[in-house]
């Protein structure tokens, strides 16, 4: 018997797909470390470099969670946090390669988990997160994110897309 593959029914995922999921939040994660790694060496702490109009590339470093909630607690955080951040990662690892999703969801957890793995990183090697993207309009400024927070926050926003807008199929 035949699987097909629809994007947004739940189903038996083929082990390739699988895979390439995985595959996926390897390459986001990796590409999180290579920009951070681009950041950290071109531009100073704080400084602001202009891309367009609305966009700046500026270095901070974040050592709570998102908006450095906790940052300024001591040492604990970075522990909860980066335990969260392994907890999290091993649980999509699991659920991407033994459960039942649709191909939408898998490639929203493929983003969340990459993403995930790449904060992880720099809390594990640094105790701290690179961040570097900063977008405003104005005067009105976002806070500094980075490339791992932009797949997580996709991966995120595709999941309650395809849970308002898809039906599922049966469970």
């Amino acid at each position: 018997m035949q699987i097909k593959f629809k994007w947004a029914v739940k189903c038996n995922i083929p082990q390739s797909y699988r895979f390439l999921f995985l595959g996926s939040a390897f390459i986001i994660a990796i590409l999180d470390q290579i920009t951070k790694y681009y950041a950290r060496h071109n531009i100073m702490l704080h400084e602001t470099k202009r891309v367009m109009q609305f966009w700046n590339w500026t270095l901070n470093y974040n050592q709570g969670a998102a908006f450095s909630f906790l940052a300024d607690q001591g040492e604990w955080p970075k522990i909860f946090f980066g335990v969260i951040a392994l907890i999290v990662s091993m649980s999509l690892v699991y659920y991407l390669l033994n459960k039942m999703y649709s191909g939408l969801s898998g490639l929203a957890l493929s983003f969340i988990l990459g993403g995930a793995m790449g904060n992880l990183v720099d809390r594990i090697v640094a105790g701290k997160v690179t961040d570097f993207i900063q977008w405003h309009y104005e005067t009105h400024y976002w806070p500094a994110f980075n490339v791992a927070d932009s797949f997580i926050t996709v991966g995120v926003t595709l999941l309650i897309i395809e849970s308002i807008f898809f039906a599922r199929g049966k469970e």
